[in-house]
């Protein structure tokens, strides 16, 4: 397996634990959603909590030019080390979700 396969395999993996959560009020459902032609990974809520509707993206997750960028990250969990966790080097991580300028000091990958 190559290492952007690998990559995939990694973040679906991560995003399928998660989805196995539950909110603790409403019926809402965890979805998840793999987009392996473009590279687009996302987990969205979906349902209802009493009258309000829930619709939102909890993580969001790209590979784009071998690094995996995390979009979006609504948890309390710090993906991104997760992601390392599972074997992903860290300068193969962008938190999209920064501005450039603060990257640097992220940890992980500026672009």
């Amino acid at each position: 397996m190559d290492r952007i396969d690998n990559y995939r395999q990694i973040v679906k993996e991560v995003l399928r634990e998660y989805a196995q959560y539950r909110p603790a009020t409403g019926a809402i459902d965890l979805e998840t959603i793999f987009d392996e032609v473009t590279d687009h990974y996302e987990l969205l809520a979906i349902g209802w909590r009493g009258k309000q509707r829930v619709h939102g993206c909890i993580m969001h997750i790209d590979i784009r030019d071998g690094k995996v960028w995390v979009q979006h990250d609504s948890t309390d969990a710090a993906i991104a080390d997760r992601l390392v966790e599972r074997g992903i080097p860290a300068e193969d991580i962008v938190l999209g979700f920064q501005p450039e300028h603060i990257r640097q000091y992220s940890g992980f990958a500026v672009q």
